[in-house]
């Protein structure tokens, strides 16, 4: 496990550059639930994941691109990571809900049942992000299930490399297609190979030999604990400490520190913002510093449902600067679950962002062995 993450301490994108690590909220549909661009600025959040499967299916990417691209549609003027939609065309074929199938050429789907089949492949994928206007781009990967047997984690990891090869001839005709010097988008590379060491070895050197502008961890990152697994250490020392290194997935907050600790400096997950909307509050409780980070416990959840707050007149967290512990109570917070008022999940998702842009200010000023 690294001591120290030593990678690069920023990322220069064609909208922003980002200094590192960072955390991407999931706007899969082009919002961030119940959230605007103001809302996520204030929370201190300076990029997005969005996903080109379900923008495909509304409005339509080309919708997207004919309206200014995808920050003119989102009114956000930050930087925008697009997902290849590859896990999310896994996942309907993994549940047997939806009918589909992988092939050399890439994925067969269907969204709805009944509907006619598409088809998702490398080269599709990639002119999606472009249309989209993405300013980070992921490669085409072919996901697995962890407890998938050898033969079907090496077909995943044919096809991953396979796919990457295609992806970036395709990324570089786009490019030159555009001839827009200074606007030339990113393109990751995502590392599969289950749990299985020696695959994830060769699916890593053989997408550091094709070349990519940084790297992701495929597949499950947690395990049935919640923790993480040992393959995203592997991960982490097997990818050279110049390129950015995105943690697919990993959002829980001591997950979080303890993937960058091993080198990963970007993340992004449904989790915060999930939570927020279950009325699941994360709390420091005291005033954090970088020592508490690596101590278990050094967080705790606050449900603003229980009885207990209906005469609460703290904020949330007294050393929280978020429009909500400014302005509200933990009184007023459970006045508004109880008469069920949409502005509680505002105010609770921005608390949660709010408190994990504050945990990446902790880590990025203080990181493990400096």
């Amino acid at each position: 496990m690294t001591a120290c993450n030593t990678r690069t301490p920023e990322l220069k994108t064609p909208s922003e550059t980002l200094v590192l690590p960072q955390f991407l909220p999931d706007a899969t549909r082009a919002v961030v639930k119940s959230l605007g661009a103001a809302d996520l600025t204030t929370c201190g959040i300076t990029c997005l994941m969005v996903n080109i499967l379900h923008l495909s299916n509304h409005p339509g990417v080309s919708v997207i691109k004919d309206l200014g691209g995808i920050h003119a549609f989102m009114a956000w003027p930050g930087a925008v990571f697009s997902d290849s939609g590859g896990f999310q065309v896994f996942s309907l074929i993994q549940d047997g809900k939806k009918s589909g199938s992988v092939s050399e050429r890439g994925f067969m789907y269907c969204l709805e049942k009944g509907e006619k089949k598409r088809s998702l492949t490398p080269e599709q994928s990639i002119q999606k992000q472009f249309q989209l206007g993405a300013d980070v781009m992921f490669c085409l990967d072919y996901c697995t299930h962890p407890e998938a047997d050898s033969g079907r984690q090496q077909e995943s990891v044919r096809l991953t490399i396979a796919w990457a090869k295609r992806c970036k001839q395709e990324f570089e005709r786009q490019v030159e297609l555009r001839k827009r010097p200074g606007h030339r988008p990113l393109l990751f590379a995502v590392i599969q190979g289950g749990n299985l060491p020696e695959l994830r070895r060769q699916c890593t050197g053989a997408l550091l030999e094709i070349g990519f502008d940084g790297y992701g961890f495929g597949g499950w990152p947690v395990d049935g604990r919640g923790h993480l697994v040992e393959a995203v250490a592997q991960v982490a020392d097997l990818v050279p400490a110049g390129f950015p290194l995105h943690g697919l997935g990993i959002g829980k907050p001591e997950n979080l520190v303890q993937a960058f600790d091993m080198g990963y400096n970007l993340f992004d997950c449904v989790l915060p913002t999930r939570d927020a909307r279950h009325k699941r509050l994360y709390i420091f409780g005291s005033r954090p510093g970088p020592q508490d980070l690596r101590l278990e416990g050094f967080y705790s959840y606050l449900y603003i449902q229980d009885e207990r707050y209906v005469r609460d007149l703290r904020p949330l967290d007294e050393f929280c600067d978020c429009l909500c512990c400014r302005s509200y109570s933990r009184a007023y917070l459970h006045h508004l679950f109880k008469i069920d008022d949409p502005l509680l999940n505002r105010l609770a998702s921005l608390h949660n962002l709010r408190f994990y842009t504050r945990l990446l200010d902790l880590l990025r000023a203080h990181p493990a062995g400096a």
